[in-house]
């Protein structure tokens, strides 16, 4: 497995975790599909408790705001942040 993959499986039993979301496996959510709206149908509250989730997790900061707002869009975009972030 990749390691963008294992990233990407990561972020997805954090946001399950994160936000109970019962029912849902890493394998039903799809790596480009958009989180909030019509996607997993999240919430601005559900961003802040993905923020907290992926700070703990990876040790970096993400506050969920103007700038990184794009990058809330997809797990593919919240692997984008992380690797961003770690990077420096």
């Amino acid at each position: 497995m990749s390691v963008d993959r294992e990233l990407n499986n990561e972020l997805k039993r954090i946001l399950i975790e994160a936000l109970n979301l019962d029912g849902v496996t890493p394998e039903t959510i799809e790596d480009d599909a958009p989180l909030f709206g019509e996607g997993l149908g999240l919430d601005s509250i559900d961003a802040l408790e993905i923020a907290m989730a992926i700070e703990k997790r990876f040790q970096i900061k993400v506050q969920p705001d103007k700038e990184t707002k794009k990058y809330f869009y997809s797990i593919q975009t919240l692997a984008d942040l992380v690797r961003e972030r770690q990077a420096g």
